[in-house]
């Protein structure tokens, strides 16, 4: 028997996180680090690991019509409470070490490309104000912001490829394949921890009312967001060859060489600007579904208190390594990406197996 569905979340809202909170997540250094493992061939990796995390995302929200049921109530029914509130305990970790590696790169990138002669750690108080407040709010609030970001997203995506296009040179992601397949496969494994947006679909079961066609729809609109990385991947590697380990902050770069520039100054910044509004609420959607994650596991229902200790914890984290980026980025590169892999794949796949062994 199914359980009755709490209508949180509407499957629009949903097909508009797939697509804009997926790619806006992958603007800025991805494409730099993905370059620098694999060069003219660093479409792969993105492939591989779009690929699959599409198959585990059709998967999750196809299972959603034959339960009505969320996933704490599904790991509930087939290992028990305390089992449950363990597995969400590992996932609020997850979600926070997913929110950890953008907070870092948002502030390496808002203070280089905005606000350079302010102190850097000044810029994110205004910003943990806004996560806190937000890290209290459930999923109406999620499909809300949704909403807003994403004409914001089509707009300023579709101005800063128009303005980035032209200056594409496409024979320099020629000749492909040229990397080792180690490298490819490692540099899929190893940044996996941007694509955990089969989790944030585990989160939304059974918080929207399923019709038929909805997983496709899903899907698809993940699809749509992996297919908008890829041309950026190749247009910033089409622009940049050979430079394009060198240039961070990539979706700051691809529209420098717009003739109009040298007229009358920096006008991508605006759309930069504007873009920067979507990139905080997809940062903001991990610390949410960190405090729901948290007050299921603990049974606490003040989920803004648990967001005022979220956000102290994670703006501790980042003071105590400000100036360290590249060692955490290694050492989610070389050892964090198990934790995700289990639970951004493994875990989701294992799903199916909760919604037959239910007691």
């Amino acid at each position: 028997m199914k359980a009755k569905t709490t209508t949180n979340i509407s499957v629009r809202q949903i097909c508009f996180i797939m697509l804009a909170y997926t790619v806006v997540g992958k603007l800025l250094t991805y494409p730099t680090a993905l370059s620098f493992f694999c060069e003219r061939d660093l479409l792969f990796p993105a492939l591989i690991d779009f690929l699959i995390e599409g198959i585990i995302i059709w998967g999750v929200a196809f299972l959603c019509s034959r339960t009505d049921k969320t996933f704490f109530e599904l790991l509930k029914g087939t290992i028990g409470n305390i089992g449950a509130r363990i597995v969400f305990g590992f996932f609020a970790v997850l979600f926070l070490l997913a929110a950890l590696v953008p907070l870092f790169e948002q502030e390496l990138y808002v203070h280089t490309i905005f606000y350079d002669t302010v102190p850097p750690l000044a810029i994110f108080v205004p910003f943990f104000i806004f996560a806190i407040y937000a890290g209290g709010k459930r999923f109406q609030n999620i499909g809300r912001c949704a909403d807003l970001c994403m004409p914001i997203f089509v707009i300023t995506m579709l101005v800063i490829f128009i303005m980035s296009c032209g200056e594409a040179k496409w024979d320099n992601l020629l000749p492909v394949l040229k990397t080792p397949a180690k490298d490819i496969f490692g540099a899929a494994a190893g940044n996996i921890f941007r694509f955990v947006e089969p989790c944030w679909m585990l989160m939304f079961m059974g918080r929207f009312k399923y019709k038929k066609g909805d997983a496709a729809k899903i899907t698809v609109s993940y699809a749509a967001g992996a297919v908008i990385v890829i041309f950026f991947l190749a247009t910033f590697y089409a622009i940049y060859g050979g430079l394009a380990p060198s240039r961070t902050y990539a979706i700051s770069r691809t529209s420098l060489y717009f003739s109009a520039i040298d007229t009358i100054g920096r006008i991508d910044l605006i759309m930069l600007y504007v873009l920067e509004t979507v990139m905080l609420f997809g940062l903001v959607l991990n610390i949410q579904l960190a405090v729901y994650a948290i007050s299921e596991c603990s049974g606490w229902e003040r989920s803004g208190v648990i967001s005022l200790f979220v956000n102290i914890a994670l703006a501790a984290v980042l003071i105590a390594c400000d100036g360290f980026y590249n060692s955490v980025y290694n050492l989610y590169n070389q050892w964090l990406w198990i934790y995700f892999l289990i639970f951004t794949v493994l875990i989701p796949v294992l799903a199916w197996t909760l919604k037959r062994r239910q007691r």
